[in-house]
């Protein structure tokens, strides 16, 4: 059976960059359903299309300011299913905090220079099409910098380290690479971040992303 290409809608108002992504996901068996250059335009793909996951660039027409961003809060709005992964140039931690005010689920924040590899970026997008985060460390770092969490305090380094990998995205067994240490090590350490958390087992949730909002979004 052909596995189901991941449905992708992009927004970037530069022509060459936009074209060329489009060229280069769908060699990576992404179906790009729309390929667009404003806000708008991005909505109306989004509503028309229903793709598993939006790209969205920060700074779009005609001011070229925050139309991207809030476009993608307008989508988390009215489309809940659909991932977005924000893909830029700029950093807005403000605008970051409001994308996971309601939930880091299917929410990713990268900056353009920092994605080494296209194949980083097609796994980040099929993180945030199935439900996951994808967000750069410098991301990452500047929300935990404009906040203090009790919660995270209780934590010791090294689960602090394991926390802000898997806000990254990662697996245990990336994890475990990472911070050369065992994946067993790596299991141990996310047990005692659940149990810190109070973070306990259930069917209907997904412990990595409420351990991973707790950390990114906890009262200041």
């Amino acid at each position: 059976m052909t596995e189901e290409r991941l449905r992708v809608v992009l927004a970037e108002d530069s022509a060459v960059l936009r074209d060329g992504m489009a060229e280069l996901l769908a060699v990576r068996g992404c179906a790009v359903l729309a390929a667009v250059a404003t806000a708008e335009d991005l909505l109306a793909a989004v509503a028309a299309h229903r793709p598993q996951v939006a790209v969205v660039d920060v700074r779009m027409p005609p001011t070229h300011t925050d139309e991207g961003l809030r476009a993608a809060l307008r989508i988390r709005e009215s489309h809940p299913g659909v991932g977005v992964l924000v893909f830029s140039q700029h950093l807005e931690p403000s605008w970051a905090e409001r994308l996971l005010a309601d939930g880091a689920a299917g929410i990713g924040y990268l900056l353009k220079e920092r994605v080494a590899r296209t194949s980083e970026f097609v796994e980040a997008l099929h993180r945030v099409a199935a439900g996951g985060t994808a967000l750069d460390p410098e991301v990452v770092g500047h929300l935990v910098r404009a906040r203090r969490r009790s919660a995270v305090d209780a934590l010791t380094s090294r689960e602090r380290e394991v926390l802000a990998l898997m806000a990254e995205g990662r697996s245990n067994r990336a994890v475990a690479e990472r911070l050369s240490v065992s994946e067993r090590a790596v299991e141990k350490h996310v047990a005692s971040v659940f149990a810190k958390f109070g973070l306990l087992a259930s069917p209907s949730d997904n412990r990595r992303v409420l351990a991973v909002l707790a950390y990114l979004s906890g009262p200041a």
